[in-house]
């Protein structure tokens, strides 16, 4: 499985803006995906994950309620949608794969996208 990450641009503070993941191969829906981000200086932190299998999700304390994570199996695509951007949400942003029934972890993740930029300007 290859990811492709789109979508990262500079915004502004209270903006919206959705950041798509494209997977090649027969087995994305086969596998569980995460959102993750990394922030200049900063480890890498989980976001949002959904299961392949029922859409289940899971989140971020610091994003609940603003961001919302989804996947088209047909179009092989995992979207974040983020809401209400602040500065602190400025980062890479990386989609993350990972077969079987777990959610995709930092460093339990089978597959990583390269990510794409999002900044929030003030």
């Amino acid at each position: 499985v290859q990811l492709v990450e789109s979508g990262g641009r500079l915004v502004q503070a209270g903006d919206s803006l959705r950041l798509s993941c494209v997977a090649s191969g027969r087995t994305f829906r086969s596998h569980n995906m995460g959102w993750f981000r990394q922030a200049p200086g900063e480890d890498r932190k989980f976001v949002a994950a959904i299961s392949w299998s029922d859409g289940t999700t899971h989140y971020a304390e610091f994003v609940e309620g603003r961001f919302t994570i989804s996947r088209d199996n047909a179009k092989n695509t995992l979207i974040l949608q983020m809401n209400s951007l602040q500065p602190d949400d400025a980062a890479v942003y990386y989609c993350a794969a990972r077969a079987g029934s777990l959610y995709p972890t930092i460093r339990n993740a089978d597959y990583w996208g390269k990510g794409t930029l999002v900044t929030v300007s003030s």
